[in-house]
């Protein structure tokens, strides 16, 4: 707690819990997840750029979301790390900024690349004969780079209005990491602002990302319950289950945070950050992987047979 209106040039991070003991638990937990997270996405990332079959736009979009979540978890969970090893749990002013100006870029943009993935299924399977032309390679790069961008610039303009906000007395934020709810608490200005364009830049880009979403999916159902066959409707739901899954963690938990009235309940908050924040770019490859079989003989090709005949001499 600083004294009065002394301008605060740095804040500390409670993180999930303050007891030592807890904490190096707490430390072991995220590390594996984090672990998990990378080594997942890596690995997913990898498989799709050598395998020439999964050189399709879902594919292509799939190995954007990968590298969304590399960043979207490394934004966090490094720091969270350190802290829980360190007495210094302090972070600069600068450096809480810039946290949260990649932490809101990557998640904006995985909403974003999680619309154009609906609308990719939708093409694929409501005009599966213009698909080719739907989504050709100049469309898709120019789907993703527009989500990338929009991610970014969003997240811009949090990061610019939260720069101009004057904090003093109280530093202590209770959270993991620097996001936009627990700095606006600590904000000794107006943050009048800030609040509305949470709501309209912010709320406009997980809206618009989750009503293109709903739509696409209004228009897949329809179009698979027109279909005869029983195995033909199974076939088609199975390409849209692991998106349907990574679609519902994702944006409850976001929306619940950043949209309804905000919540007293400081555990509450953390516990839906780890969420979306760390828990969902971490089931992200898992999900992808363990409903697609095109994934599955992938992985088994590029790396389990990778075993067998030597594939590190290859790429020297």
């Amino acid at each position: 707690m600083l004294q009065n209106n002394t301008a605060v040039t740095e804040f500390v991070l409670l993180g999930l819990s303050s007891n030592p003991e807890t904490q190096l638990i707490l430390f072991g937990l995220f590390l594996l997840i984090y672990l998990v997270a990378l080594s997942g996405n890596v690995l997913l990332l990898l498989t799709i750029s050598l395998d020439s079959k999964l050189h399709s736009p879902m594919y292509f979009f799939l190995g954007n979301l990968s590298v969304v979540d590399i960043g979207y978890t490394s934004s966090t969970v490094p720091k969270m790390l350190m802290n829980y090893l360190s007495q210094d749990k302090t972070i600069s002013l600068s450096a809480c900024f810039l946290q949260t100006y990649f932490f809101i870029s990557f998640g904006s943009t995985e909403c974003l690349l999680l619309g154009v993935m609906a609308y990719d299924r939708y093409a694929a399977i409501c005009h599966p004969l213009h698909y080719s032309v739907l989504m050709r390679r100049k469309v898709c790069v120019s789907l993703a780079a527009t989500a990338w961008f929009l991610g970014m610039a969003n997240s811009g303009v949090h990061a610019t209005l939260m720069s101009l906000l004057f904090f003093c007395r109280d530093n202590v934020i209770h959270h993991f990491f620097c996001d936009i709810p627990p700095l606006l608490q600590l904000s000794c200005s107006s943050t009048q602002v800030n609040r509305i364009a949470v709501l309209m830049v912010g709320g406009s880009v997980v809206i618009g990302s989750f009503l293109c979403t709903l739509v696409s999916y209004v228009y897949i159902v329809t179009s698979i319950l027109r279909i005869r066959t029983k195995d033909g409707r199974l076939k088609a739901f199975s390409t849209c289950a692991s998106h349907l899954v990574v679609v519902n963690i994702f944006y409850s938990t976001a929306i619940i945070t950043y949209l309804l009235p905000s919540s007293n309940s400081q555990i509450k908050d953390q516990v839906l950050s780890v969420f979306y924040g760390i828990i969902a770019p971490t089931l992200n490859p898992i999900i992808y992987s363990l409903r697609n079989r095109d994934v599955q003989n992938a992985l088994r090709k590029e790396w389990v047979g990778c075993n067998r005949r030597n594939c590190f001499s290859e790429f020297k």
